[in-house]
């Protein structure tokens, strides 16, 4: 203890014991704020990979997923329906989907799909944006495919696009490979799993 009555034990304690329930505090507040940086768990969700079973998928029924915040279609389609989309005789806008920016390169070009009988889709007519409707074989006198009520653009069921109508494009082909035979995960590409 100094003459002028001051304790410097006591003061630097007081000092560093402040200072350092400060920190604590700083630290405290920061944390949950960088937190929230992070996307919540639902974001997260919804950016993941879409696993979808095909074992109860009946030939021409057609599930709608979500993947990323957008409808994706897995269509399967009968050997019938397969020739006949090898051998169309309807006019279509890219028949041989030349466009690499629509589909992976490891999906075939004619049936537009890693296996013939499944097909994957993203759900986004490429003229507007709108969600085409599914349209079986029995349904319409075109072959079946995808309808967009909104223009009246028309798809067919590998998703290509036919002359005449407003969509400039074919329905885009994802990113999707095989988990085994009954399965596919939408988001993963062939050979990247």
């Amino acid at each position: 203890m100094s003459n002028d009555g001051v304790d410097n034990g006591k003061r630097r304690f007081l000092t560093l014991a402040t200072s350092a329930v400060g920190a604590v505090g700083a630290i405290g507040i920061a944390v949950p704020f960088i937190q929230s940086w992070n996307p919540s768990a639902k974001a997260q969700a919804a950016g993941a990979p879409v696993n979808v079973k095909l074992d109860k998928l009946e030939e021409g029924q057609m599930i709608r997923v979500e993947y990323q915040g957008l409808p994706y279609f897995v269509v399967k389609r009968s050997e019938t329906i397969i020739e006949q989309l090898k051998n169309t005789k309807f006019d279509l806008k890219d028949p041989k989907s030349e466009n690499p920016a629509q589909q992976p390169a490891y999906v075939d070009n004619e049936t537009r799909s890693i296996r013939p009988d499944i097909v994957v889709l993203k759900g986004i007519c490429t003229h507007l944006g709108c969600v085409p409707q599914h349209k079986k074989v029995t349904e319409v006198d075109w072959g079946g495919g995808f309808f967009c009520p909104c223009h009246g653009s028309r798809f067919d069921l590998s998703g290509r696009v036919f002359a005449g109508v407003p969509a400039s494009d074919n329905l885009e082909v994802p990113e999707y490979s095989y988990v085994s035979d009954n399965e596919i995960i939408i988001g993963v590409g062939e050979g990247a799993a």
